[in-house]
């Protein structure tokens, strides 16, 4: 990595760095290998790169615009290669989605911009690097064709493989902090159907009641089937034309970890994460209102910040909320004799399982959403305070998959095989992966929290990019996994 003074870095992008955002990138079969401008250095094995990528046998088959931006990143300076995806079946895997992600789409922030008065005599810190290079990445699904496992990836048993790769990110050094990948789900308008016996609405569903409502709102976009929105309103992603907090996105997301990693030598960032039912799990919702990006009320601007509320709430001992089962840090914390190990999900004796999870199945999540959203006249209809709704229906649908009555859903309790809530299994609780329409990282500290930082804002994005699908379904792996595991 290049180690500039400040002026020169400043100097660097300011002069430079307009000139390369502004010039669009040309499939790599038709331009020479994108480099950095001077003072920055040139990758000299950028031909070479290129072309022992190209002809990889994961990359072969990659849709155009997928391997242009792969190949792309090979051709600059790096440390590795983009990750090679190795088989862990006798056929390959089959890449069925993607995301291509840039620093655009949300609202500039201070690790993707240089603003005059708050950081314009700064050392830059996120983006930036390599003169000025945009920071840009590519991220790949390919789903494993095991013996006795789907291979439909809208199947929830299905075993995924994802696969990051990022240019143009500086290692991240102090407080332990990380970067974060975020499959992101936006939140659907659910059919119609009748009421529980206790009035609520059945899962997945809302009642003629909340129906009702949901149509008296704004324009009425929220109709079954469409994305919700806060105001009714017609659907607004989050957009370079926002200003925190006053003009917000109007979607509600359901945001899915990718986990922590970090930059390497070259400002190119790598990783690697399995997605089923054992990790398709988000971050417990009740954070959210001390995370710095929640509003108060459905639509209103965040004020956790404003309001003093920031930190105020942690989850490190696991439970169903403040207004839910608060457990013992004594028998739910993490033990010196036993360490909690949130990644223990099987084992033959369910004793042995994890039973302390913070995490809830993205199912689970979308439920409790729907509860604090869109069912306005069948759940806590006097209840106008986001919070409340939300701590309130938090425990209320934890309980109804948590056996035990301890407020965690345990290993074993959120197994996909599991019975629940009067069904025969658990399949509603997760989110298949064709169902994340879009993608997200963050620059992360570490705050005790699970949820992304200022969440749901894009206070902390880095960068962002929508769902491609691949159908049919290409190869997209070379080699063997060692232990096909």
């Amino acid at each position: 990595m290049v180690s500039l003074p400040i002026q020169v870095r400043r100097r660097t992008l300011g002069a430079i760095a307009s000139l390369v955002l502004a010039t669009p990138w040309i499939p790599l079969h038709q331009a020479h290998a994108e480099q950095p401008p001077p003072p920055c250095h040139p990758n000299p094995n950028a031909d070479a790169d290129v072309a022992t990528l190209g002809s990889r046998g994961d990359i072969v088959a990659l849709p155009t615009p997928l391997k242009d931006r792969l190949l792309r990143l090979a051709s600059r300076p790096h440390t590795f290669l983009p990750m090679q995806t190795f088989a862990e079946a006798d056929t390959p895997s089959q890449l069925f989605q993607y995301y291509l992600l840039d620093t655009h789409g949300f609202e500039r922030n201070v690790f993707v911009s240089i603003i005059p008065g708050v950081n314009d005599t700064a050392m830059l810190t996120a983006t930036g690097g390599n003169c000025g290079l945009p920071t840009v990445a590519a991220v790949r699904l390919v789903v494993e064709p095991k013996p006795g496992l789907p291979t439909d990836p809208n199947d929830v048993r299905a075993f995924i493989d994802v696969f990051t790769d990022i240019s143009g990110l500086f290692v991240i050094n102090n407080e332990s902090g990380w970067y974060e990948g975020w499959m992101i789900h936006d939140l659907v308008v659910p059919p119609v159907a009748p009421a529980r016996p206790d009035g609520h609405a059945r899962f997945g569903t809302m009642t003629p009641s909340d129906a009702d409502v949901m149509a008296r709102i704004g324009r009425h976009n929220n109709v079954p089937g469409r994305l919700f929105t806060t105001d009714g309103n017609a659907v607004r992603f989050p957009s370079e034309n926002d200003r925190f907090p006053w003009i917000q996105s109007n979607v509600v997301p359901i945001q899915l970890s990718m986990g922590a990693y970090n930059a390497m030598q070259q400002l190119d960032v790598h990783n690697y994460w399995e997605f089923n039912y054992t990790t398709n799990w988000v971050h417990p919702l009740y954070e959210l209102p001390f995370t710095g990006g929640f509003p108060d009320r459905i639509g209103a601007p965040p004020d956790t910040f404003e309001d003093g509320e920031l930190g105020l709430l942690k989850s490190i001992v696991p439970g169903s909320g403040p207004k839910g089962v608060k457990n013992l840090p004594q028998l739910y914390g993490d033990s010196p004799y036993r360490p909690r190990d949130p990644d223990l999900f099987d084992a033959e004796v369910d004793s042995q399982r994890e039973f302390r999870q913070r995490f809830i199945p993205s199912g689970l999540a979308n439920e409790i959403f729907l509860d604090v959203y869109v069912r306005l006249a069948s759940f806590m209809p006097w209840e106008k305070s986001l919070n409340r709704r939300l701590f309130h229906a938090y425990a209320q649908e934890v309980a109804r998959v948590d056996l035990n009555g301890d407020g965690v859903v345990s290993a074993a309790e959120g197994d996909v095989d599991a019975a629940s809530d009067g069904f025969a299994d658990n399949t509603r609780l997760f989110i298949p992966a064709t169902a994340f329409n879009r993608f997200a990282v963050t620059r992360e500290i570490n705050d005790g929290y699970l949820a992304p930082r200022f969440a749901p804002s894009q206070r902390a994005w880095l960068l962002t990019g929508g769902r491609e699908e691949v159908s049919p379904t290409v190869p997209a792996s070379a080699g063997r996994d060692g232990d096909d595991r």
